[in-house]
């Protein structure tokens, strides 16, 4: 798409068309306030001062190529292989759009399929989309969806105190004109012990879904059998949000009864991005496919028996007729599901087990380590993965400054959505090696004392 800029005769011309006089009268219906806002923007520069500009601006962020981070928090520093970025950076992907007509797009739906492939494998669920803008936002697709499969007739969702705070902002947000109530466990709940069995416990009738994430926000792992036999019990879906990474080492989430799978596909070859373009993967189990958002692309022959790919399942009530839509989910996040793809095929089954372990054991090394310094603590016995929290003798954001100045970008500090003071979420992922977490730990003993 080009910019053409038209000259003063032209816009004359147009305006004469639409039988206006001046270019400020097809704004009049703004209210004068805020019609023609005063704007700071920088003088009027030449090409060579405007990129010099944006240089100096950019070396204000903080960015893992000049400081170890422990900061994850639902954004992780994972190691992208190099064919990651050459795939996606052909021009017959890296300008593909979504396919209107998509039949005749055979790359872009082999390449989804391949990825929903995959998504299913990793998940043990039946079928998968492609796919959402986030993992957030996959989580209130998911309760939607849970709403529409018990007929609006059930409305309760049950949400885990444990799930990341900002999925549950964005679950309130997409569902506060639906006639869903949105119930975030109880108010006495300890969110670093979290009580499985009163959790499941508020499963009744009205419930449309139960929603967990494993490992929690906090990094931490449970056993959710009791709460899928319940939900189950009660007529319920079991919704998990899961770590794609984690599922290299521990039990997919359709094994302990889960009937939709999702989670934020960063981890899986997008790197950070300064928070984006990001995607949120979506699985459940066939029956209830037909009131998935997105797209599904399955594999079929053609009238002479050659394998091709089509878009299936999903009602055209989705794509054509919003009116009736029960989502307004549009894209399918194509070239971001694609670097997925090419990250789990690039690593393997093998591969993603010894990432997996690698996160896990340096987590628990620096776990051992922090939690050792004088005024530092452990806060749960609960077993974790990458993520754990710890106790700190002063408040979070005062050592963060200090950690800043060794280079290093300390953890979440949990107050900050928590009634939890002093308390720092650290994330330790297969980037970092063991000279980084001795830096850290040395660090931490040194600013607090």
């Amino acid at each position: 798409m080009s910019y053409v800029p038209q000259n003063d005769a032209e816009r004359q011309a147009m305006l004469a068309v639409l039988g206006l006089r001046d270019v400020r009268e097809l704004f009049d219906d703004i209210p004068a306030e805020f019609r023609f806002p005063d704007l700071d923007l920088f003088p009027p520069m030449a090409e060579l001062e405007v990129m010099r500009r944006l240089q100096a601006l950019s070396e204000n962020n903080l960015d893992t190529q000049h400081y170890i981070s422990f900061l994850g928090a639902g954004a992780y520093d994972h190691f992208v292989p190099s064919v990651v970025r050459h795939i996606t950076g052909r021009s017959e992907f890296y300008t593909a759009y979504t396919p209107y007509q998509p039949e005749i797009s055979q790359g872009t739906l082999q390449s989804i399929f391949e990825y929903q492939s995959m998504i299913c494998a990793l998940t043990g669920m039946d079928v998968a989309n492609a796919s959402h803008y986030d993992g957030a936002t996959a989580m209130a697709e998911a309760v939607m969806m849970a709403y529409h499969v018990g007929r609006k007739k059930r409305r309760k969702a049950l949400i885990a105190p444990t799930v990341h705070p900002e999925y549950r902002a964005t679950v309130r947000t997409y569902t506060q004109s639906l006639d869903i109530e949105i119930v975030e466990g109880l108010p006495d709940m300890d969110p670093l012990n979290l009580d499985v069995g009163a959790l499941a416990a508020m499963v009744d009738k009205d419930t449309a879904c139960v929603v967990v994430q494993n490992p929690d926000f906090f990094g931490q792992l449970y056993k959710w059998d009791a709460v899928a036999d319940a939900a189950h019990a009660a007529g319920a879906l079991l919704v998990v949000s899961a770590d794609p990474i984690s599922l290299g080492l521990f039990q997919p989430p359709g094994a302990y009864g889960a009937d939709i799978v999702i989670g934020e596909g960063q981890p899986l070859g997008l790197g950070l991005q300064f928070g984006g373009p990001y995607l949120g993967y979506f699985a459940c189990r066939k029956e209830h496919v037909h009131r998935m958002a997105g797209r599904v692309v399955g594999e079929t022959v053609d009238v002479d028996g050659k394998r091709g790919y089509v878009l299936t399942l999903t009602a055209r009530e989705q794509h054509i007729r919003r009116e009736r839509a029960t989502s307004n989910i549009c894209t399918n996040q194509a070239l971001c599901a694609l670097a997925a793809s090419v990250y789990l095929g690039a690593m393997g089954r093998t591969g993603l087990r010894r990432i997996a372990e690698l996160c896990y054991h340096k987590a628990h090394y620096a776990a051992q380590q922090v939690g050792s310094l004088p005024g530092f603590a452990l806060a749960s016995q609960q077993p974790f993965f990458k993520e754990f929290v710890v106790r700190c003798p002063q408040p979070v954001d005062e050592i963060n400054d200090r950690l800043l100045d060794a280079n290093i970008i300390g953890g979440y500090d949990l107050s900050r959505d928590y009634a939890l003071e002093n308390h720092m979420l650290l994330c330790v992922t297969e980037t970092i090696d063991r000279d980084e977490i001795d830096h850290l730990v040395a660090t931490l003993r040194e600013v607090t004392t």
